[in-house]
């Protein structure tokens, strides 16, 4: 079908290998590599890509973002944060690395600063993967991202954070709250949070909004990468919706736990919106975090 599809199908046949064979679950080999990929030796060190100038006026700056914006406390959950406690050197940490170098290697040949994070079902680590690569990234000096919570049936970015869940999006999206009021910066680095917001009722209609459209081009500019993690693909189209306002999706898969063909049914959905590949999470039961496996639809894999 796909280099997708392939990498799905190679993720089943060697978990299920590995069980067989009564060997601990180990991060995943990856396909033959083709010319054009760059080995992992040469991304321990990402280059840090130049700000890409705004597409248009932009009527906001960062700094009076941040001078105007909420700065509450975070309480970052240990549990799920893999640089909590300033452990870059944590397996997890680097992995996460790795996919931030790609991410720029990608972005070095087309646009890309909207990301959308999703999966296909439930409990896959898609908000996970969302937080921890942002965290990656402003790791880098001078590195801006937002987060954007736009899972408003079930919000969690917050908890991983430790942060407020009001206001957020879905405030913003109904005209209740501005985006000074919407956006948190509760951390040292340049990472920022626009949580999902209090309950709502009709959560993908808010997405349609045109104010969520307005809400991306105005924070655009003054962001290197926005991140934006949404509810599972199958169940709903709200992520499909919002990949149509972004840049790419990264569809995240839990090892030994995703139903393979829902899985390749919900990461079809994405092939003609931009899918920049499949994260393969908690490959390796014994690691705290898990591992990743990284597959690239052009062409271009990498152990993640």
């Amino acid at each position: 079908m796909s280099r997708i599809h392939e990498a799905l199908k190679k993720a089943a046949q060697e978990r299920s290998a590995q069980i067989a064979a009564g060997a601990a679950p180990s991060f995943l080999e990856v396909a033959d590599a083709p010319r054009t990929a760059v080995p992992l030796r040469e991304l321990d060190e990402p280059t840090v890509p130049m700000r890409i100038p705004a597409e248009g006026p932009s009527f906001l700056r960062y700094e009076d973002l941040i001078k105007s914006c909420a700065s509450p406390k975070w309480k970052t959950d240990a549990r799920m944060n893999v640089f909590e406690g300033g452990d870059d050197g944590h397996v997890g940490a680097e992995r996460f690395r790795t996919l931030r170098s790609r991410l720029y290697q990608i972005s070095g040949t087309r646009p890309l600063r909207r990301v959308v994070v999703t999966s296909s079902v439930p409990a896959e680590g898609k908000t996970f993967v969302a937080a921890n690569l942002a965290q990656s990234i402003v790791r880098q000096p001078d590195r801006k991202v937002l987060l954007i919570d736009a899972d408003l049936r079930a919000s969690r970015l917050h908890q991983v954070l430790g942060a407020p869940r009001t206001p957020g999006l879905s405030d913003y999206l109904r005209g209740e709250a501005d985006e000074f009021k919407v956006v948190q910066k509760g951390s040292d680095s340049h990472l920022c949070l626009i949580p999902a917001g209090t309950e709502a009722s009709n959560p993908s209609e808010l997405l349609l909004n045109d104010r969520m459209k307005r809400l991306l081009e105005l924070m655009t500019p003054i962001f290197d990468w926005i991140i934006i993690d949404t509810p599972p693909a199958l169940p709903v189209h709200d992520a499909s919706m919002m990949a149509d306002l972004c840049d790419g999706v990264l569809f995240v898969i839990r090892a030994g736990a995703t139903d393979h063909e829902l899985a390749v049914k919900a990461a079809a959905g994405f092939e003609d919106k931009n899918l920049l590949g499949v994260v393969l999470n908690r490959v390796d039961g014994d690691a705290g975090y898990g591992g990743y496996y990284y597959s690239y639809p052009a062409g271009e894999e990498s152990k993640k």
